[in-house]
């Protein structure tokens, strides 16, 4: 794991090239996320913004927020090839305005950033990374610069985690009993409470935080550096 980060073995070849089809699929409103993004963003954001999205690989949200607003040009990381291989071919037309970037938060440009995005990503952040990852976000954008995020967030005490877990399996088409299912999600993935989110980003630096966004297990929150 680089920089601390959760193994990303998963996101081989096959991931990715199912990534376009079966992502909408699991993720409640995912297009309605990506029009909410761009419209956050560009209330503070520029007609000619520079924005730094992690977690880039697939490329659905640059492609979406590229059609959105065709002056911005963006710089995405991910720490997978095949991802960003995915990424070059979804973004298609778009691509003249778009550097990619192999690697992790600290392979990102130094910026400054107009804004910045983060979709689906940071419940594969280790937590003991996780308030250095959005340090190194705030410290590439400009005073004021919104940040969106959106990722699994709920409740870790029980009965009320066993619950959530349970939901999110179900809404993908899976068994919410499906205990190996289970297992995954508790050893693959890094999932903090709501307020613990937030509290992050407030250690980080981040103002005016606000939710967003809540689509059963997934929370979205815009703020500010």
């Amino acid at each position: 794991m680089k920089n601390g980060d959760l193994s990303h073995s998963a996101f081989d070849a096959s991931h990715a090239q199912n990534y376009a089809q079966g992502t909408p699929r699991k993720v409640p409103g995912f297009d309605s996320l990506h029009k909410m993004t761009a419209q956050l963003m560009a209330e503070r954001a520029p007609e000619t913004a520079r924005i730094l999205v992690l977690g880039a690989g697939g490329g659905l949200e640059i492609r979406a927020l590229a059609q959105a607003h065709p002056g911005w040009v963006f710089d995405g990381v991910d720490p997978s090839a095949e991802m960003l291989a995915a990424a070059h071919r979804t973004i298609g037309d778009s691509g003249n305005r778009v550097a990619l970037h192999q690697g992790y938060i600290d392979d990102a440009p130094e910026g400054m950033f107009d804004g910045a995005v983060c979709l689906l990503t940071l419940h594969f952040v280790a937590k003991d990374r996780r308030l250095s990852t959005l340090g190194a976000i705030k410290r590439r954008l400009v005073p004021g610069a919104p940040f969106v995020l959106a990722h699994i967030s709920f409740p870790q005490t029980e009965p009320e985690r066993s619950q959530w877990i349970g939901r999110h399996i179900a809404f993908g088409g899976g068994d919410p009993q499906d205990e190996a299912a289970r297992a995954a999600i508790a050893t693959k993935l890094s999932i903090l409470a709501p307020k613990e989110d937030e509290a992050m980003l407030e250690a980080a630096g981040f103002t005016d935080i606000s939710l967003f966004y809540a689509g059963l297990s997934f929370r979205g929150w815009v703020c500010y550096a």
